[in-house]
């Protein structure tokens, strides 16, 4: 079950590539839908935060089925998934489609539900620690939403 720890990797890649290059224009598309935070989606912020979460999805490969490789692709693959839901949360706002929808729904969706149930089953991890991994993936949304207000906040003084 190798390939596992390379799948979020290789979803990330694919998520950004829809992003970004085909069909491209979230960054256009992340204003409309939320306008209030306009002067926080900048370029430079775009930049770093999608190098970290390469970084961070590259760990997984490096840390493998180890404990902690486990827990941090559960947590990843949370995060994921969380955001997959957001940008269908978008859709339905915006009416639109939203740059990443496709692969947030059909990549990173079902995969973090594979990789769950595949390592609880598999007693791989227990269910106290998926549960932790679940919601400190997850909040990796609230977590963006305080960034944006309270950059958008300071930006404008």
């Amino acid at each position: 079950m190798e390939w596992l720890f390379w799948a979020p990797l290789i979803a990330v890649s694919l998520h950004l590539f829809e992003e970004f290059l085909f069909p491209g224009h979230f960054p256009e598309w992340y204003v409309r839908y939320k306008p209030e935070i306009k002067k926080s989606v900048t370029k430079r912020f775009l930049i770093i935060i999608n190098v970290l979460l390469l970084i961070l999805c590259y760990d997984v490969v490096a840390l493998g089925p180890s404990k902690f490789g486990i827990m941090l692709w559960l947590g990843v693959m949370a995060m994921l998934a969380a955001n997959g839901v957001w940008h269908f949360k978008g859709v339905l706002k915006t009416r639109s489609y939203s740059p990443g929808v496709l692969t947030g729904l059909l990549v990173y969706f079902p995969l973090a539900i594979y990789g769950y149930v595949y390592f609880l089953n598999s007693e791989q991890v227990s269910v106290f620690i998926a549960l932790i991994a679940l919601a400190i993936g997850a909040s990796y949304q609230m977590w963006s939403n305080i960034y944006h207000r309270v950059h958008t906040r300071t930006t404008k003084s």
